[in-house]
This record gives C-alpha cells, structure tokens and sequence, in this order.
C-alpha cells in the first residue's frame, strides 16, 4: 500500500514519518490521558481501580504489576508488560510504538522509554512529523533510576542497567550495562547469587 493511501495511524504503526498532530491521533491520546489522568489522582489505597485503569490503557497485562503513580503515556495500546512487573515513581513511556516487556521486571524511578523520535532534517521536524521505532526488555530486567531507553532498543533477559544510563544500542542477556551512552561493564555470573546480609548468605533466609 503507497504511503499517501495510509492513515496517519498506519504510518506510525508502520514505523514511517506521519503527523503527530492527525486528528486520529489527537483523539486517541487525548482518551489516553483522560484515563491516566484518573489513574494518577486516585487515592494510595485504591490500587485494584488503579490496576483496572491499567488493564483499559494497555495492550497486554499479566495477574501481578504495579505502577507507582505518576504514570506517563502517549496511548497506551502499544504497551505489553510481563508478569510480576513493578514500576517505581514517574514513569514516561512515549509508544509510538511497541513496547514489550517480559516477566519480572523492576523499574525505579524516573525512567524514560521513548519509542518516538524527529527527523534530523530541520525541514520536516517544523512540519511535526515523527517516526517511530518498538522497543522490547526481556525477562528478569532491572532498570535503574533516571535510565533514559531510545527507540528501537532491544535489552536482553537477565540484565542490569545501572542508574543514569542513556541507552542507545542493543544490550545482550546477562549483562551488567551502564553509562552515556550505555555500554556493557561486565557479564552477571552465578558468582553474582551470593549476597550477604548481616553476615549471613541469602540461602539462609
């Protein structure tokens, strides 16, 4: 299909250059914020409503996540979390495009993911066109506070990414990965399973 027979919506699901500000689109973030809006002024103790704002916003969600408010988006229905999912303070998840994230993921505060970005081209940037490019996180991923992740990141299973890292590339399973940008430091061994509390292994607990 030639690109001037698409919908705006299709070229940004299609990872091609579309206006932002398409009245499609306009509308669907506009429902999207009015739903993260009511997600972020409920009160502590209303987590199940809180969870069911979440099951409405999202594309996919397992039994157990929480999502610390507040919560940012652009839509909503272009994110998919994993099971045991836990998101700490300010969140901001720009999808464009797809967002899949595995099981047992920790996130802390301050965390940006950012499938959208701008032409380099001045030219078509000050005419609000944008593109977008998925973003996938695998399994047992912990992602430090103040991490920024670009579009079009894939970061493997069983990975670290320390706290302030902008990450712009891939990073492989079982790694330890930080920095601006973010690089990989070392591989996470099993020597890695041994952490001691009050001098005791944590096999004891």
């Amino acid at each position: 299909m030639e690109d001037n027979i698409l919908t705006e919506k299709q070229k940004m699901l299609a990872g091609k250059a579309y206006f932002a500000n398409d009245s499609e689109l306009a509308k669907e973030r506009l429902k999207a914020r009015e739903i993260v809006f009511e997600f972020n002024n409920l009160a502590p103790k209303f987590i199940k409503q809180r969870k069911e704002l979440i099951k409405r916003l999202f594309n996919k969600t397992e039994r157990m996540f929480y999502i610390e408010p507040p919560f940012r988006c652009d839509y909503g229905y272009n994110i998919e979390i994993g099971d045991n999912f836990y998101a700490n303070f300010n969140l901001v998840i720009l999808d464009v495009a797809r967002v899949s994230i595995g099981n047992n993921v920790f996130i802390a505060p301050n965390v940006a993911i950012y499938t959208a970005g701008h032409p380099i081209h001045a030219h078509l940037r000050d005419q609000e066109y944008e593109w977008g490019q998925p973003i996938s996180i695998g399994n047992s991923v912990w992602i430090g506070g103040n991490v920024v992740i670009n579009p079009g990141v894939k970061i493997g299973s069983n990975v670290v990414i320390g706290s302030g890292s902008v990450v712009t590339r891939d990073v492989p399973d079982n790694v330890f990965a930080a920095g601006n940008p973010c690089r990989v430091i070392r591989p996470i061994t099993d020597a890695d399973k041994e952490f001691y509390y009050k001098d005791r292994k944590l096999e004891e607990f």
